[in-house]
């Protein structure tokens, strides 16, 4: 690979590619072995023990159970003033597995933070490798972030596989906040053939919920997304049903879009049970996935080494639709998620066939060229002296009382 001399060095930025080179065949076993694993949010007990090991392997002092969740871990290296955070991600999607790639994701960062260590006192950083569990159901960074695993990180990165064809300049794309919830309705039980008058039917307040909401979708800006589905609502025909439930979630690229949408789709369950006369309990699931933040010079220094690379990095219009709790640390700290195009994968995420296209020689290739990727900017930000003055500045302190948080907005 031929390297142009740009900031870091054509030197450092050879070090690195090098160092990425050697790691990897374990780190390709590391993500063949997350693929195969399958382990879905909060249980990526095997996925966290070995990329934990093998970070402990490559020199970094790894703490167990970050922020109090049991597969949350956080490598250490280096003692740098400025702190950067590799975040990666290991848990996979109920029945299809890896058909969202963080098994590539996870290799990415592990190959990139094993490239850096060696070379992190002389760019001045202390650099973090978190492994964040419950990115598809839970919000692990969201819970983490409140626990303090990113206090005084300046920076955070990492990066998310897609399908081929999608540019790989993140700059200008996002994605959407999201919410999950669980409605409740109650009825009144009764059998279904001797007594039906007598009973408060519970699954019609889902199914009434169900077609207001299918409705609603014809007035909702095309960026906005209503999912639903019904949970529970009944056991056997000859009762009528005294509960349901309905597991929903709202979309939307801005929260107060979110908002608007949530309120919206709260009343299409409220009509449903005064029609029914049933009553309503509604309750968030996970924490709120808020919308995500690029950050330019990131971007920037991103799109740099991607076209060392040879790929697309032409302006993206933005994506249409996802979300991730990487949007939670990218409101409160300078974050980069650019989006790692799959060669041939002409499937959606989130299928069987990207699943399998995840486990691929080809999905492994663009993996390392991402981590190559992520080392160059994180050695990039850290050695442009404005960049790396403002990202120290931007380190992540909670606000952890009333006092406190007018003392950092007074001084802001």
């Amino acid at each position: 690979m031929e390297l142009t001399d740009t900031p870091p060095t054509a030197t450092l930025r050879t070090a690195l590619a090098d160092a990425v080179e050697r790691w990897k065949p374990r780190v390709q076993a590391l993500a063949q072995e997350i693929h195969a694993l399958k382990e879905v949010s909060f249980e990526e007990v095997r996925s966290a023990d070995a990329i934990a090991r093998l970070l402990e392997e490559g020199g970094f002092e790894v703490e167990r159970g970050t922020g109090g969740l049991a597969t949350a871990f956080t490598g250490t290296a280096g003692s740098g003033e400025l702190t950067v955070a590799l975040c990666v991600e290991y848990d996979a999607l109920p029945d299809i597995g890896h058909a969202c790639g963080h098994n590539l994701i996870a290799g990415a960062s592990v190959a990139a933070a094993l490239a850096l260590a060696p070379y992190a006192d002389e760019l001045g950083i202390t650099l973090k490798a978190i492994g964040t569990p419950a990115e598809e159901h839970g919000g692990g960074k969201a819970l983490m972030l409140e626990q303090g695993a990113f206090d005084g990180v300046g920076l955070a990165l990492m990066v998310h596989p897609v399908q081929d064809g999608l540019t790989y300049n993140p700059a200008g794309t996002s994605a959407q906040a999201v919410g999950r919830y669980k409605a409740t309705f109650t009825g009144k039980a009764a059998h279904a053939a001797a007594a039906p008058h007598q009973a408060i039917n519970a699954a019609d307040a889902a199914v009434l919920s169900q077609v207001a909401i299918g409705l609603l979708r014809q007035q909702i800006p095309s960026d906005h997304r209503i999912a639903c589905f019904v949970a529970e609502a009944g056991h056997v025909t000859n009762i009528i049903p005294d509960k349901a439930v309905v597991q929903f979630e709202c979309r939307a690229f801005t929260l107060p879009e979110y908002e608007a949408l949530l309120e919206r789709v709260r009343r299409c369950f409220e009509g449903a049970a005064l029609a029914t006369g049933t009553t309503l309990a509604i309750e968030a699931t996970e924490p709120l996935y808020e919308p995500l933040l690029q950050d330019d010079a990131l971007a920037a220094h991103w799109t740099d080494a991607m076209d060392v690379f040879g790929k697309d990095t032409s302006r993206s219009s933005g994506l249409s639709g996802g979300s991730t709790d990487m949007g939670n640390i990218s409101q409160v700290i300078p974050s980069l998620h650019p989006w790692l195009s799959i060669p041939g994968a002409n499937v959606p995420i989130h299928s069987h066939a990207f699943a399998a296209l995840a486990d691929t020689p080809q999905a492994y290739g663009v993996m390392f060229e991402a981590a190559t990727a992520l080392a160059w900017t994180v050695a990039a930000a850290a050695s442009t002296p404005a960049e790396r003055e403002r990202f120290t500045q931007a380190a992540y302190r909670r606000r952890t009382s009333t006092q406190e948080a007018f003392t950092q907005e007074g001084t802001s």
